[in-house]
């Protein structure tokens, strides 16, 4: 008699993605809006553009579409050894939509692909439960995904994690920094620590230098573990943001945003700045949150490489209009942002000075 080989020996489970499929239909639907058109079991999401209906945000006159896709890194080990996937959704989300948002974008939709060694269904589902939340904060919609079981390829409990966003912005709308002028003010939304950047560098210092282990408490950081410190989720700036534009319809006083991810302050601000202007940051405008503090006294790491390396606790910039500079703080503060006056441009030469 032959024995028959199955899928499941090889390693990939079909009846467990079943599974994982009924599980998480509940958090993608909840993403869903006006613009989603449901095809349960379809090949690919369906969403409709804004075209001349009041149940729609808005009408575009020349809409440009704005595609992002990033990933969240080596955060993702940290998580695998704490066993906690219900945050590393906002990690993903945001590195996206965050990124799409400096360019005034509104975003649409967005898309996740997971990769993992043993499709876990309880697992997969508090990821994509994580991603779903992040999504609803940002206002957009989770119409698809992709979750691969390879066990040739990762380790035992190991996995990996990219998604794939889409917004909508009017092409007259577009930001790219090109208008930042000499004495536009640099204003700067704190970050709630590393987001999704430096994780190898921190991982070292931490796991590697000082031994220590995830769970273990840290006296200098509130007593709590490290490894739930690491692991705070990215901010979403989308309501924010997307609500101040909306404030603005027709003078043109946000000039510039950047969003700080890997090359912090010095690596981002210089992609929206014309070649002949600089920023001119002032380095006691903010506090330090105490996690950048620890690494840099644990490394020990020089401080202009901590600036290239991490945030250093902003997470998003804007550059504006100074007239306009006090209004936009406080709209920002009473979204829910921690603003801070960075500094200004000046001419120069496309380079940030932090002094």
């Amino acid at each position: 008699m032959t024995d028959f080989l199955t899928y499941a020996q090889s390693g990939v489970d079909i009846d467990a993605n079943d599974e994982m499929v009924e599980r998480i239909g509940a958090s993608i639907q909840s993403t869903s809006g006006p613009r989603v058109i449901d095809l349960p079991g379809g090949f690919a999401g369906l969403f409709r553009l804004d075209y001349d209906e009041k149940i729609f945000k808005k009408n575009y006159k020349n809409p440009v579409l704005v595609a992002c896709t990033d990933g969240v890194g080596s955060k993702v080990l940290i998580a695998r050894d704490m066993k906690k996937f219900d945050t590393l959704g906002f990690d993903l989300v945001a590195m996206s939509v965050n990124d799409m948002l400096v360019m005034g974008a509104e975003p649409l939709f967005f898309l996740d692909y997971l990769a993992v060694n043993k499709l876990e269904p309880a697992k997969v589902a508090h990821l994509v439960e994580s991603i779903a939340a992040a999504c609803r904060s940002a206002d957009c919609a989770l119409i698809g995904g992709e979750t691969a079981e390879m066990p040739d390829i990762y380790k035992k409990d190991d996995f990996d994690m990219a998604g794939f966003a889409v917004g909508i912005v009017e092409r007259t709308k577009i930001i790219t920094g090109s208008s930042a002028e000499p004495g536009d003010i640099i204003l700067g939304l704190a970050s709630t620590g590393l987001h999704s950047n430096g994780f190898s560098l921190a991982r070292h210092i931490c796991f590697k230098k000082l031994g220590l282990k995830p769970d273990e408490k840290i006296p200098e950081l509130d007593n709590k573990p490290i490894g739930e410190i690491l692991l705070t989720p990215t901010r979403i700036y989308v309501r924010s943001i997307v609500k101040l534009l909306s404030h603005y319809k027709v003078k043109q006083i946000i000039h510039g945003m950047a969003h700080i991810t890997g090359g912090g302050l010095p690596g981002n601000i210089p992609r929206v700045l014309p070649k002949n202007r600089d920023a001119v940051i002032n380095r006691s405008a903010w506090q330090l949150p105490p996690i950048f503090g620890f690494l840099q006294n644990a490394g020990p790491v020089e401080e202009q490489e901590m600036f290239r390396v991490f945030n250093m606790g902003i997470g998003f910039i804007l550059i504006v209009a100074p007239d306009f500079a006090d209004s936009i703080n406080r709209q920002l503060a009473r979204a829910g942002e921690t603003v801070y006056k960075l500094g200004a441009i000046a001419r120069g030469s496309g380079k940030v000075i932090i002094k």
